[in-house]
């Protein structure tokens, strides 16, 4: 019986743990193994989030109280996401960008928290940048540095700057 256990367990923490290098994501176990790589504090992390989400009913107060890292939104707040995000979606935020609207910049917009008012002003201002933030040979740290740049420069959008 403890075999089947074991094996149910690694199915499905393994999805959860498999593509992460590091603990990131939200939640009380995210918070308690943060900044530790290798899958052994990943798997403890998704364990902790489970067993404290059956347990006691967590995550609720948690994300309402923004202890976990996560909001009611589904954002995740953590300086990290921004920049694996665009490392991973760099051609097609570019694109975006260069036209002021689309899916992987709405995603950006959601990831750092610009809100549904600020949308508007996120598309114009990312594309009068585009070639500021993503300019020829640039690194994702420079990605990222230059978008935070350009966020701070503008009066509106000066607030999420500190989200990235």
């Amino acid at each position: 019986m403890n075999k089947k256990v074991a094996m149910a367990a690694l199915i499905f923490l393994a999805p959860a743990t498999s593509f992460a290098d590091n603990v990131g994501g939200c939640g009380v176990g995210a918070k308690l193994f943060s900044g530790q790589s290798g899958m052994a504090p990943n798997i403890f992390a998704v364990i902790t989030d489970g067993f404290l989400d059956m347990a006691i009913s967590l995550r609720p107060f948690s994300i309402t109280s923004g202890t976990s890292g996560c909001t009611p939104d589904g954002a995740i707040r953590s300086n990290l996401k921004p920049a694996m995000f665009i490392d991973l979606n760099k051609d097609r935020l570019a694109r975006d960008m260069s036209i002021g609207s689309g899916e992987t910049l709405d995603s950006l917009a959601h990831l750092i928290g610009v809100r549904e008012t600020d949308r508007a002003t996120f598309g114009r201002v990312m594309q009068a940048n585009v070639f500021v933030i993503f300019g020829s040979g640039s690194s994702t740290d420079d990605n990222v540095i230059a978008l935070k740049q350009v966020l701070r420069s503008d009066r509106e959008l000066a607030q999420y700057a500190a989200s990235i």
